[in-house]
């Protein structure tokens, strides 16, 4: 085939033009009808569109048909490279040494804008998944701490797992399978039809007995294809769950690793290393039994795409030998005959051999898009109703349940005003710590209303207290931040809770929660309430780890230095009872009753 490469090299770029006109109006068009008409392409909506919206920015839309445009100029690359092929074969053929030297010439910028090509798209597609991968972490990040969903989905019905791989691990396998597959889909459809148009021409008849099928070579790749196609997608449909199972298990051994580091010191002191052993090997051996079936299953899929390429091999070269050996072609038809055949196999098998891809990229996009359902489900779960009061804490006909419905507190009525101090008590599972849950605005087996100081005015002080990874400068502020200008203060705050040994390490990165002592870190959240100063702080037995002492000496600091500070303390201890002037005491029945200096109600 003959080709005039002057006139070739100068249509293309009105074909790129034309081709991205109308491969980006299709692709819009089939984004839209997947997103209405399959539950995988409202999936995919969800997480793409909120990235993807002229609305938030047009850089990403910009960014896509840039590497549209890039991935059309890829297929007329190839294209030219199979003319080319075409005209070099040709040239040995009949030993025309200026037209060698020519063909060359030829190839020389062809390669030279097929490099550029391919530099320039692997930048604007890293850079773009880059960007899409920063954006999704924030935002699936920020959906996951809104409301305390990261909380509260603990209370669903069905509590997603390991929200941790979702997003990390999820986020960049979803980015990155949705830009290889979209790019490589609308590759192999425009590729389809550039070189089905190459191997019509080339094509010749096919005699079948006295039936003769003209352009075989059309008929027979399309047929063959399509019959192993599905074959393939007949043996890989399983692949899609046992992809899903292998991130989950996956995940839920990595799991119990990090839980048996982060308890090491209890574990150890149990002598549970064995039991410990036992439930690692049962979860590492739930991901195996599932890796081998994973294994198992991609050897036939695997084997039957490799069987079926490999025999597309020799079909172009078996079709034209009959042509090329009469002399009614010339051996760059063959080989262009050959390329233009593996490309359309190529083209009509991409959905074929990228089944194993899309299998995992199913499993993904069915991971993230559930942990934004949780997210939401999390935050419609029912709880107190909370408003904001500066100066004072109300509660009015607050109702308290266990998850299996029994009422723990019934109809409690209580109000403190700047400076008070309520202490709650009552026997194990009465509800104490219950009750400071669904104050907070995290139990979701709660009723009523609740007005007191919200946000940085609020502290909650658990048993164990949260230290956050980092300097024991953000471990002391948290959740306020400081700066070295804070120095003095936090060295202060320090010196009083009886940690004044720590007041050179502010500077010191370390996992604090080990570092210290349960008593220490108690200490060191007294401090912290002594920085940020609340105007409400809720204890949780906050001095179990302490003597009594001790603890004489952190209440006594606490009502001194924040005198208009109010407290709800939950605690056993009788010491506890001076520095609180209200007492609730519960009987885990729904009964309670109040004390307010000498006088009880209830």
């Amino acid at each position: 085939m003959d080709l005039d490469w002057h006139q070739q090299l100068g249509s293309s770029l009105l074909w790129l033009l034309a081709s991205f006109a109308i491969a980006g109006a299709a692709s819009a068009a089939l984004a839209w009808a997947l997103a209405r008409g399959t539950a995988w392409g409202r999936q995919f909506w969800r997480l793409a569109w909120p990235y993807l919206t002229p609305r938030r920015s047009w850089r990403p839309l910009a960014s896509l048909a840039l590497q549209l445009l890039l991935t059309l100029a890829a297929v007329r690359m190839t294209v030219l490279f199979s003319y080319w092929y075409n005209g070099f074969y040709n040239a040995l053929q009949a030993l025309n040494k200026s037209a060698f030297w020519a063909m060359l010439g030829v190839f020389g910028i062809l390669a030279t804008v097929h490099v550029a090509r391919a530099l320039v798209d692997y930048y604007v597609g890293q850079a773009f998944e880059i960007d899409w991968r920063t954006w999704l972490n924030a935002h699936l990040t920020q959906d996951w701490l809104a409301g305390n969903a990261y909380y509260r989905g603990q209370f669903l019905d069905a509590p997603i797992d390991n929200p941790d791989q979702r997003i990390e691990l999820d986020i960049a396998a979803f980015v990155t399978g949705s830009r290889t597959l979209a790019l490589g889909a609308v590759s192999a459809v425009v590729s389809l039809v550039e070189f089905t148009a190459i191997l019509w021409t080339l094509s010749g008849p096919l005699q079948l007995g006295s039936l003769e099928v003209p352009r075989a070579m059309v008929l027979l790749v399309y047929l063959y294809v399509i019959l192993a196609t599905l074959l393939a997608f007949k043996v890989g449909r399983p692949l899609i769950r046992l992809n899903f199972l292998s991130e989950q298990l996956t995940a839920n051994f990595r799991y119990a690793l990090v839980r048996l580091r982060e308890n090491a010191e209890n574990i150890a002191f149990y002598q549970g290393a064995q039991v410990e052993r036992q439930t690692l090997a049962a979860r590492f051996a739930a991901y195996i039994a599932n890796l081998w079936a994973l294994i198992r299953r991609t050897l036939k899929f695997d084997g039957l795409n490799l069987a079926v390429s490999q025999l597309a091999v020799v079909f172009p070269f078996m079709l034209q030998a009959p042509r090329f050996f009469s002399g009614a072609i010339k051996l760059g038809d063959v080989m262009q005959t050959s390329q233009a055949f593996g490309q359309v196999q190529d083209s009509l098998s991409f959905f074929r051999t990228s089944y194993d891809t899309f299998a995992q990229y199913r499993a993904t996009l069915t991971r993230l898009d559930g942990f934004q359902q949780a997210n939401r489900q999390a935050r419609k779960l029912p709880g107190v109703d909370i408003d904001t009061l500066a100066d004072g804490l109300q509660i009015q006909g607050m109702n308290v349940q266990r998850p299996d419905g029994q009422v723990l507190l019934h109809d409690l009525h209580l109000q403190l005003a700047p400076g008070q101090a309520l202490l709650i008590k009552g026997p194990s599972g009465s509800g104490k710590t219950t009750l400071l849950r669904g104050l907070a605005g995290l139990w979701p087996y709660a009723q009523g209303l609740v007005r007191r100081p919200v946000g940085a005015q609020a502290l909650f002080l658990s048993q164990r207290p949260y230290l956050p990874l980092g300097d024991l400068r953000t471990a002391i502020a948290y959740p306020a931040s400081a700066t070295p200008a804070d120095d003095a203060r936090l060295k202060e705050v320090l010196q009083q809770t009886q940690l004044a040994h720590l007041a050179g390490a502010l500077d010191q990165p370390g996992d604090w929660a080990r570092i210290l002592s349960l008593g220490e870190q108690q200490r060191l959240a007294f401090a912290r309430v002594l920085f940020n100063r609340p105007a409400i702080v809720f204890m949780d037995e906050a001095t179990s780890a302490t003597d009594e002492g001790l603890e004489h000496a952190l209440y006594g600091l606490l009502r001194t230095q924040l005198p208009e500070c109010m407290v709800v303390s939950v605690g056993h201890r009788s010491t506890l009872d001076a520095f609180h002037d209200v007492g609730l005491s519960l009987d885990g029945r729904a009964g309670w009753s109040l004390r307010n200096g000498n006088v009880m109600s209830g």
